[in-house]
């Protein structure tokens, strides 16, 4: 049986949040070594199924070794999808409200492009736009060096999760409100993505806030997902979870999902070769990470360690799904390993802990703001509905 993701006390808005940064990262890191491969690839290099943290793929030779070099995966290390994840929050830290498409332009990419940091893969300090890859340095090559209208600039990338992995962080200023979440990040991701590419990152957004709502479950969230998403997306959510509620142990789900999210995925069986119609627009199709993870979260009925593992294990683009994963299950209150969030910290020289510090204070700035602006649209309402030939 796997264990409820709530403790018995309710968990509150900062321990949410810390719970769903810190749990992302941890799972990006755990994901990071054995991404791209099957989950009989995986349990060939490492003896059985990854319960942890593991070392690179080709060990010692991960300097060199193709197509990883010059990448350290593994050993702790997080991957993109934290860099991203935390450059958002910056941006949120400087903006203090809701984000659109023009925050991304105006400071998203200057961060890319001017700021050296610590780069965990390549064990040095680096301008972030030194390890994004291709899909994520369209965001510079389209906003600074192409000034292409911010809302519009996603169309013509490659429709990937690029936009989606580093989404988490609108679900947790929209706390509890999945459609606020949802309208956020699709107006985020304009400027990143186009077609089920921008869609997930709405939809991810949208389950992160439900994950955060008092009382809510791994069924909440996935409800709250279903509500929202459009087209290939809601279909593809809804026939994982529908088979991922058939399993109660992530060693059974891993080839049952895969099946599952097929028709929708695009990029096909070999994740290291593509098919010849990845990664293009389409209204009948979706990202796989986002259904995936969903589906790992109801195997484990929202337990943090089984649900990461489920996503670790599967393999392809675990990294984001564990990302992901672990994102929701840290949000519903499940905790993250101490073992685990304290060995990824050291190893990637960062702390955890205090971008969840920053955003939490954002947060409840931001939560401030929109109750004054609620209570002053209300007050004209009120107004306007009690003026002169108005009835109820």
């Amino acid at each position: 049986m796997t264990p409820k993701a709530v403790e018995s006390h309710e968990a509150g808005l900062d321990e949410r949040i810390t719970g769903a940064l810190v749990g992302a990262a941890v799972g990006d890191a755990l994901g990071g070594p054995v991404e791209g491969y099957s989950p009989d690839q995986i349990a060939e290099r490492h003896g059985g199924r990854v319960h942890g943290i593991v070392g690179p793929w080709n060990g010692e030779a991960w300097r060199t070794a193709r197509p990883i070099a010059p990448y350290h995966k593994g050993d702790g290390h997080v991957t993109d999808d934290t860099l991203m994840t935390h450059a958002l929050i910056r941006v949120y830290a400087t903006v203090r409200d809701h984000l659109d498409a023009y925050a991304i332009a105006d400071h998203l990419v200057p961060d890319l492009m001017t700021t050296p940091r610590w780069i965990p893969e390549l064990e040095a300090e680096a301008l972030p736009l030194q390890r994004i890859f291709l899909a994520e340095k369209w965001l510079v090559a389209r906003l600074h060096y192409g000034h292409v209208d911010p809302r519009e600039a996603g169309v013509g990338n490659i429709v990937n999760c690029g936009a989606a992995m580093y989404m988490a962080p609108v679900g947790l200023v929209n706390a509890a409100a999945p459609a606020g979440a949802y309208a956020e990040a699709l107006d985020i991701a304009g400027a990143h993505q186009s077609s089920y590419g921008r869609e997930a990152a709405g939809v991810f957004a949208a389950a992160v806030a439900a994950a955060c709502a008092p009382g809510a479950t791994p069924d909440s969230v996935v409800t709250a997902c279903l509500a929202l998403a459009k087209d290939g997306t809601r279909t593809a959510i809804e026939t994982v979870c529908e088979e991922a509620s058939r399993h109660r142990d992530f060693e059974s789900a891993l080839l049952p999902l895969r099946r599952a999210v097929t028709p929708y995925d695009t990029v096909g069986p070999d994740y290291r070769r593509p098919s010849l119609g990845a990664r293009r627009p389409s209204r009948l199709h979706a990202i796989e990470e986002l259904p995936v993870a969903l589906g790992m979260l109801l195997v484990a009925d929202g337990d943090y360690r089984h649900a990461v593992l489920g996503a670790v294990n599967y393999g392809r683009d675990c990294d984001s799904i564990a990302t992901m994963a672990g994102a929701l299950a840290g949000a519903l209150g499940s905790p993250v390993p101490d073992e685990w969030a304290k060995q990824v910290a050291e190893a990637s020289r960062l702390d955890l802990w205090e971008p969840a510090r920053t955003l939490a204070e954002v947060t409840r700035h931001v939560v401030a703001q929109d109750i004054r602006r609620r209570r002053s649209h209300e007050s004209a309402l009120a107004t306007l509905l009690g003026g002169p030939g108005c009835s109820d």
